[in-house]
Protein backbone atom coordinates (compact mmCIF):
# COMPACT_ATOMS: atom_id res chain seq x y z
CA UNK A 1 0.00 0.00 0.00
CA UNK A 2 1.14 3.48 -0.78
CA UNK A 3 2.44 5.66 2.46
CA UNK A 4 1.89 9.45 2.21
CA UNK A 5 5.90 9.29 2.09
CA UNK A 6 5.80 7.54 -1.28
CA UNK A 7 4.37 10.87 -2.64
CA UNK A 8 7.29 12.35 -1.37
CA UNK A 9 11.15 12.27 -2.81
CA UNK A 10 12.59 9.48 -1.53
CA UNK A 11 15.87 11.26 -1.35
CA UNK A 12 14.86 14.21 0.88
CA UNK A 13 12.45 11.66 3.01
CA UNK A 14 16.07 10.51 3.57
CA UNK A 15 17.83 13.72 3.97
CA UNK A 16 17.98 15.04 7.85
CA UNK A 17 17.28 18.04 9.10
CA UNK A 18 19.96 20.42 10.34
CA UNK A 19 21.63 19.60 13.41
CA UNK A 20 22.35 23.39 13.52
CA UNK A 21 19.01 24.69 12.99
CA UNK A 22 17.34 22.47 15.33
CA UNK A 23 18.74 23.99 17.92
CA UNK A 24 18.55 27.39 16.54
CA UNK A 25 14.70 26.45 16.54
CA UNK A 26 14.73 25.76 20.32
CA UNK A 27 15.61 29.21 20.94
CA UNK A 28 12.62 30.88 19.62
CA UNK A 29 10.71 32.00 22.66
CA UNK A 30 13.54 31.55 25.03
CA UNK A 31 14.67 35.03 26.10
CA UNK A 32 16.86 33.96 29.16
CA UNK A 33 18.72 31.91 26.99
CA UNK A 34 22.35 32.13 25.95
CA UNK A 35 23.27 30.85 22.81
CA UNK A 36 26.69 29.99 21.57
CA UNK A 37 24.63 28.33 18.68
CA UNK A 38 24.54 30.09 15.40
CA UNK A 39 27.41 31.15 13.61
CA UNK A 40 26.69 34.81 13.06
CA UNK A 41 28.21 37.56 13.91
CA UNK A 42 27.16 40.10 16.86
CA UNK A 43 28.05 42.75 14.86
CA UNK A 44 25.87 44.84 11.88
CA UNK A 45 26.56 44.76 8.61
CA UNK A 46 29.12 47.99 8.69
CA UNK A 47 26.94 51.07 7.95
CA UNK A 48 28.82 51.95 4.74
CA UNK A 49 27.88 49.05 3.56
CA UNK A 50 24.79 49.44 4.88
CA UNK A 51 24.27 53.24 3.49
CA UNK A 52 25.29 52.19 0.14
CA UNK A 53 22.29 50.13 0.10
CA UNK A 54 20.07 52.71 1.17
CA UNK A 55 21.29 54.92 -1.46
CA UNK A 56 20.64 52.36 -4.60
CA UNK A 57 17.02 51.73 -2.78
CA UNK A 58 16.34 55.20 -3.64
CA UNK A 59 17.72 55.59 -6.72
CA UNK A 60 14.91 52.62 -7.48
CA UNK A 61 17.90 50.07 -8.34
CA UNK A 62 15.93 47.50 -7.71
CA UNK A 63 15.64 44.82 -10.90
CA UNK A 64 17.42 41.79 -12.10
CA UNK A 65 21.21 42.16 -12.46
CA UNK A 66 22.93 39.96 -15.07
CA UNK A 67 22.49 36.54 -13.75
CA UNK A 68 26.48 36.14 -13.17
CA UNK A 69 25.69 39.37 -10.69
CA UNK A 70 27.19 42.38 -11.07
CA UNK A 71 30.30 43.00 -13.14
CA UNK A 72 31.90 46.26 -11.23
CA UNK A 73 31.44 43.71 -7.89
CA UNK A 74 32.62 40.39 -10.07
CA UNK A 75 36.10 42.42 -10.95
CA UNK A 76 36.45 43.42 -7.37
CA UNK A 77 35.98 40.27 -5.91
CA UNK A 78 38.83 39.57 -8.71
CA UNK A 79 41.29 42.09 -7.67
CA UNK A 80 40.21 40.90 -4.09
CA UNK A 81 41.27 37.30 -4.95
CA UNK A 82 44.73 38.67 -6.27
CA UNK A 83 45.53 39.27 -2.55
CA UNK A 84 46.02 35.05 -2.37
CA UNK A 85 47.21 34.20 -5.53
CA UNK A 86 44.57 33.53 -7.48
CA UNK A 87 43.13 34.75 -10.71
CA UNK A 88 39.72 34.71 -12.16
CA UNK A 89 38.39 36.31 -15.25
CA UNK A 90 35.49 38.65 -13.76
CA UNK A 91 33.44 37.95 -16.84
CA UNK A 92 33.45 33.99 -17.35
CA UNK A 93 35.25 32.80 -14.21
CA UNK A 94 33.15 34.66 -11.02
CA UNK A 95 29.96 33.82 -10.14
CA UNK A 96 27.91 35.99 -7.87
CA UNK A 97 25.19 33.78 -5.62
CA UNK A 98 22.59 33.76 -2.92
CA UNK A 99 24.93 32.71 -0.01
CA UNK A 100 27.37 30.69 -0.09
CA UNK A 101 25.56 27.66 0.71
CA UNK A 102 23.85 27.96 -2.90
CA UNK A 103 27.62 27.97 -4.16
CA UNK A 104 27.56 24.42 -2.26
CA UNK A 105 24.52 23.34 -3.83
CA UNK A 106 25.56 24.43 -7.20
CA UNK A 107 29.02 23.50 -7.42
CA UNK A 108 27.98 19.63 -6.05
CA UNK A 109 25.64 19.13 -8.64
CA UNK A 110 27.51 20.53 -11.64
CA UNK A 111 30.65 17.74 -10.26
CA UNK A 112 28.94 15.26 -9.20
CA UNK A 113 27.24 12.09 -10.98
CA UNK A 114 25.02 9.12 -9.15
CA UNK A 115 27.65 6.75 -7.84
CA UNK A 116 30.81 9.50 -7.94
CA UNK A 117 33.08 9.22 -4.90
CA UNK A 118 33.33 12.71 -3.14
CA UNK A 119 35.56 12.39 -0.18
CA UNK A 120 34.18 15.28 2.87
CA UNK A 121 36.65 16.00 5.87
CA UNK A 122 34.72 15.55 8.89
CA UNK A 123 34.12 17.35 10.97
CA UNK A 124 32.55 19.52 8.43
CA UNK A 125 29.40 22.11 7.70
CA UNK A 126 26.39 20.88 8.02
CA UNK A 127 25.30 20.99 4.25
CA UNK A 128 27.92 19.14 2.54
CA UNK A 129 26.76 15.81 2.50
CA UNK A 130 23.23 16.04 2.49
CA UNK A 131 23.53 18.45 -0.78
CA UNK A 132 26.01 15.37 -2.39
CA UNK A 133 23.68 12.88 -1.20
CA UNK A 134 20.88 14.69 -2.86
CA UNK A 135 23.21 14.52 -6.26
CA UNK A 136 23.30 10.29 -5.88
CA UNK A 137 26.93 10.76 -4.90
CA UNK A 138 28.38 8.51 -2.33
CA UNK A 139 30.36 9.86 0.68
CA UNK A 140 33.22 9.44 1.07
CA UNK A 141 34.43 10.25 4.62
CA UNK A 142 38.14 11.53 6.01
CA UNK A 143 37.95 11.42 9.73
CA UNK A 144 40.52 14.24 11.11
CA UNK A 145 39.71 13.59 15.28
CA UNK A 146 42.53 12.07 15.47
CA UNK A 147 44.93 14.58 13.58
CA UNK A 148 44.27 17.65 15.49
CA UNK A 149 41.05 18.53 12.88
CA UNK A 150 42.58 19.24 9.80
CA UNK A 151 43.42 16.87 6.92
CA UNK A 152 46.84 15.27 5.76
CA UNK A 153 47.69 14.27 2.19
CA UNK A 154 47.95 10.52 2.63
CA UNK A 155 44.33 10.46 4.24
CA UNK A 156 43.22 11.67 0.95
CA UNK A 157 45.35 9.61 -1.24
CA UNK A 158 44.37 6.40 0.92
CA UNK A 159 40.66 7.02 0.08
CA UNK A 160 40.70 7.67 -3.52
CA UNK A 161 39.35 5.23 -5.70
CA UNK A 162 38.59 5.43 -9.95
CA UNK A 163 35.14 6.76 -9.25
CA UNK A 164 36.69 9.64 -6.70
CA UNK A 165 35.41 13.12 -8.52
CA UNK A 166 36.05 15.73 -5.93
CA UNK A 167 37.29 15.95 -2.69
CA UNK A 168 35.90 18.98 -0.03
CA UNK A 169 37.06 20.88 2.62
CA UNK A 170 36.56 24.14 4.74
CA UNK A 171 39.91 26.19 5.56
CA UNK A 172 39.55 27.85 8.40
CA UNK A 173 37.18 25.07 9.83
CA UNK A 174 33.90 25.30 10.56
CA UNK A 175 33.12 23.87 13.06
CA UNK A 176 36.71 23.47 14.43
CA UNK A 177 38.42 26.77 13.58
CA UNK A 178 41.47 24.84 12.30
CA UNK A 179 43.55 25.53 9.28
CA UNK A 180 45.21 23.52 6.69
CA UNK A 181 49.04 24.19 7.37
CA UNK A 182 50.40 25.04 4.04
CA UNK A 183 52.56 22.30 3.33
CA UNK A 184 50.04 20.07 3.86
CA UNK A 185 47.87 21.78 1.93
CA UNK A 186 50.81 21.53 -1.10
CA UNK A 187 50.77 18.09 -0.69
CA UNK A 188 47.19 17.80 -0.75
CA UNK A 189 47.17 19.79 -4.44
CA UNK A 190 49.91 17.65 -5.80
CA UNK A 191 47.24 14.78 -5.06
CA UNK A 192 44.69 16.31 -6.39
CA UNK A 193 46.55 16.99 -9.84
CA UNK A 194 47.95 13.49 -9.88
CA UNK A 195 44.40 11.82 -10.00
CA UNK A 196 42.57 15.01 -11.77
CA UNK A 197 39.81 15.19 -9.25
CA UNK A 198 38.42 18.34 -7.96
CA UNK A 199 39.39 20.35 -5.45
CA UNK A 200 36.15 22.20 -3.45
CA UNK A 201 37.45 24.87 -0.97
CA UNK A 202 34.96 26.43 1.33
CA UNK A 203 37.06 29.42 2.24
CA UNK A 204 34.21 31.42 3.96
CA UNK A 205 36.13 32.22 7.12
CA UNK A 206 39.80 33.37 5.06
CA UNK A 207 40.04 37.05 6.37
CA UNK A 208 39.24 35.67 10.24
CA UNK A 209 42.53 34.32 11.24
CA UNK A 210 44.70 34.71 14.21
CA UNK A 211 47.92 35.10 15.72
CA UNK A 212 49.45 36.25 12.51
CA UNK A 213 48.73 33.05 10.45
CA UNK A 214 48.01 33.34 6.72
CA UNK A 215 45.38 32.21 4.72
CA UNK A 216 46.61 29.97 2.08
CA UNK A 217 44.33 29.24 -1.23
CA UNK A 218 44.99 25.77 -2.33
CA UNK A 219 44.17 27.04 -5.68
CA UNK A 220 47.30 29.28 -5.75
CA UNK A 221 49.80 26.38 -6.21
CA UNK A 222 50.87 26.46 -9.54
CA UNK A 223 48.33 24.24 -11.94
CA UNK A 224 45.54 24.06 -9.07
CA UNK A 225 43.43 26.46 -11.52
CA UNK A 226 41.83 23.67 -13.54
CA UNK A 227 41.37 21.20 -10.39
CA UNK A 228 39.81 23.76 -7.98
CA UNK A 229 36.58 25.39 -7.11
CA UNK A 230 36.67 27.98 -4.31
CA UNK A 231 33.80 28.99 -2.38
CA UNK A 232 33.35 32.25 -0.74
CA UNK A 233 31.05 35.27 0.47
CA UNK A 234 30.51 38.03 2.76
CA UNK A 235 28.66 37.16 5.72
CA UNK A 236 31.37 36.13 8.01
CA UNK A 237 34.16 38.78 7.01
CA UNK A 238 31.46 41.60 6.28
CA UNK A 239 28.85 40.52 9.07
CA UNK A 240 26.42 40.23 6.05
CA UNK A 241 24.69 36.97 6.81
CA UNK A 242 21.13 38.07 6.19
CA UNK A 243 21.56 39.71 3.08
CA UNK A 244 22.78 36.76 1.24
CA UNK A 245 25.47 36.88 -0.65
CA UNK A 246 28.42 35.36 -2.00
CA UNK A 247 30.47 33.78 -4.75
CA UNK A 248 32.16 31.12 -6.39
CA UNK A 249 35.77 30.79 -8.50
CA UNK A 250 36.19 27.90 -10.99
CA UNK A 251 37.41 27.61 -14.33
CA UNK A 252 35.55 28.63 -17.11
CA UNK A 253 34.38 25.30 -18.58
CA UNK A 254 33.01 24.60 -15.55
CA UNK A 255 31.57 27.67 -14.75
CA UNK A 256 29.43 27.36 -17.83
CA UNK A 257 27.56 24.84 -16.12
CA UNK A 258 27.88 25.72 -12.99
CA UNK A 259 25.93 29.54 -14.16
CA UNK A 260 22.76 26.89 -15.79
CA UNK A 261 21.51 25.95 -12.48
CA UNK A 262 22.20 29.41 -10.81
CA UNK A 263 19.89 30.62 -13.88
CA UNK A 264 16.92 28.63 -13.25
CA UNK A 265 17.12 28.46 -8.94
CA UNK A 266 17.56 32.22 -8.61
CA UNK A 267 18.38 33.95 -11.47
CA UNK A 268 20.75 36.53 -9.46
CA UNK A 269 21.57 37.11 -6.19
CA UNK A 270 19.52 40.32 -4.59
CA UNK A 271 20.74 43.75 -6.39
CA UNK A 272 20.77 45.72 -2.98
CA UNK A 273 23.33 43.25 -1.39
CA UNK A 274 25.64 43.52 -4.67
CA UNK A 275 26.21 46.66 -4.26
CA UNK A 276 26.45 46.79 -0.27
CA UNK A 277 29.21 44.03 -0.80
CA UNK A 278 31.27 45.90 -3.63
CA UNK A 279 31.41 49.16 -1.52
CA UNK A 280 32.89 46.57 1.54
CA UNK A 281 35.46 45.30 -1.09
CA UNK A 282 36.36 48.71 -1.96
CA UNK A 283 36.05 50.54 1.42
CA UNK A 284 35.45 48.23 4.57
CA UNK A 285 38.65 46.54 5.36
CA UNK A 286 38.55 48.74 8.44
CA UNK A 287 35.70 47.51 9.86
CA UNK A 288 36.43 43.80 9.00
CA UNK A 289 39.49 43.97 10.96
CA UNK A 290 38.39 45.58 14.01
CA UNK A 291 35.95 42.35 14.26
CA UNK A 292 38.82 39.88 13.65
CA UNK A 293 40.06 41.53 16.77
CA UNK A 294 37.47 41.08 18.65
CA UNK A 295 36.74 37.91 17.55
CA UNK A 296 40.41 37.06 18.37
CA UNK A 297 40.36 38.42 22.42
CA UNK A 298 36.86 36.61 22.47
CA UNK A 299 39.13 32.85 21.45
CA UNK A 300 41.70 33.88 23.86
CA UNK A 301 39.11 34.03 26.46
CA UNK A 302 37.08 31.31 25.87
CA UNK A 303 39.89 28.99 24.90
CA UNK A 304 41.63 29.69 29.02
CA UNK A 305 38.14 28.65 30.00
CA UNK A 306 37.52 25.37 28.70
CA UNK A 307 41.21 24.72 29.48
CA UNK A 308 40.87 25.59 32.89
CA UNK A 309 37.91 23.31 33.26
CA UNK A 310 40.58 20.67 32.00
CA UNK A 311 38.59 20.08 28.82
CA UNK A 312 40.82 18.85 25.56
CA UNK A 313 40.33 21.71 22.88
CA UNK A 314 42.33 22.40 19.79
CA UNK A 315 42.93 26.08 19.52
CA UNK A 316 41.46 28.04 17.11
CA UNK A 317 43.69 29.78 14.22
CA UNK A 318 40.77 31.02 12.29
CA UNK A 319 36.75 31.02 11.82
CA UNK A 320 34.86 31.85 15.19
CA UNK A 321 34.23 28.61 16.56
CA UNK A 322 36.00 25.87 19.50
CA UNK A 323 35.53 22.09 19.96
CA UNK A 324 35.57 20.97 23.22
CA UNK A 325 36.15 17.61 23.84
CA UNK A 326 33.40 17.08 26.28
CA UNK A 327 33.64 12.51 26.30
CA UNK A 328 35.08 13.30 29.79
CA UNK A 329 31.45 14.03 31.50
CA UNK A 330 30.23 10.70 29.93
CA UNK A 331 27.86 12.32 28.03
CA UNK A 332 27.14 12.13 23.76
CA UNK A 333 27.48 15.31 22.07
CA UNK A 334 23.74 15.17 22.16
CA UNK A 335 22.91 14.59 25.65
CA UNK A 336 25.44 17.44 26.48
CA UNK A 337 23.87 20.17 24.46
CA UNK A 338 20.45 19.15 25.19
CA UNK A 339 20.99 18.48 29.11
CA UNK A 340 22.66 22.52 28.74
CA UNK A 341 19.77 23.66 27.30
CA UNK A 342 17.54 22.51 29.55
CA UNK A 343 19.36 22.79 32.64
CA UNK A 344 21.58 25.97 32.19
CA UNK A 345 19.73 27.97 29.43
CA UNK A 346 22.64 27.85 27.05
CA UNK A 347 23.19 26.74 23.85
CA UNK A 348 25.79 25.16 21.87
CA UNK A 349 26.11 22.46 18.67
CA UNK A 350 26.15 18.84 19.34
CA UNK A 351 29.38 17.84 17.63
CA UNK A 352 27.39 15.30 15.89
CA UNK A 353 25.54 18.05 13.58
CA UNK A 354 28.62 17.83 11.54
CA UNK A 355 29.69 14.13 11.39
CA UNK A 356 30.13 11.03 13.00
CA UNK A 357 33.86 12.51 13.69
CA UNK A 358 32.15 15.23 15.75
CA UNK A 359 30.70 12.67 18.77
CA UNK A 360 32.18 13.57 21.96
CA UNK A 361 32.55 17.43 21.38
CA UNK A 362 30.20 20.27 21.14
CA UNK A 363 30.63 23.43 18.78
CA UNK A 364 30.43 26.80 20.56
CA UNK A 365 30.60 30.16 18.59
CA UNK A 366 32.11 32.86 19.86
CA UNK A 367 30.99 35.52 17.64
CA UNK A 368 28.79 36.86 20.74
CA UNK A 369 29.70 39.43 23.57
CA UNK A 370 32.04 38.79 26.15
CA UNK A 371 29.52 38.93 29.37
CA UNK A 372 27.22 36.52 27.57
CA UNK A 373 30.03 34.51 26.77
CA UNK A 374 31.82 34.73 30.08
CA UNK A 375 28.47 33.77 31.68
CA UNK A 376 27.80 30.88 29.26
CA UNK A 377 31.18 29.97 30.46
CA UNK A 378 30.82 30.05 33.91
CA UNK A 379 27.61 27.95 32.94
CA UNK A 380 29.50 25.47 30.93
CA UNK A 381 31.40 24.51 33.63
CA UNK A 382 28.99 23.72 36.42
CA UNK A 383 27.67 21.12 33.74
CA UNK A 384 30.83 19.57 33.68
CA UNK A 385 31.64 19.07 37.11
CA UNK A 386 28.25 18.09 37.63
CA UNK A 387 29.22 14.78 35.65
CA UNK A 388 32.87 14.39 37.03
CA UNK A 389 31.82 14.43 40.61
Amino acid sequence: MNTRADKFSKAMVETPPSGIRKFFEMLIGHDDVISLSVGEPDFPTPWLMREEAFYHLEQGHTSYTSNWGLLELRSEIAKYMERYNLYYNPSKEILVTVGASEGVDAVLRAVLNPGDELIVCEPCYVNYIPLAHLCGAKIVSLDTSKNGFYPTAEQFKSLITPKTKAIMFCSPSNPTGTMIPREELEKIAAIAKEHQIWCIADEIYCELVYDGHEHVSVGSFPGMKDYTIILNGFSKSFAMTGWRIGYIAAPEDLMAQIVKLHQYNTICAPIMSQYAALEGLKNGWNEVEKMRVSYQQRRNLMYKAFTDMGLSVPEPTGAFYMFPDISSTGLTAEEFATELFQKHNVAVVPGTAFGKAGEGHIRCCYATAIDKIKTALDRIALLVNEHRS
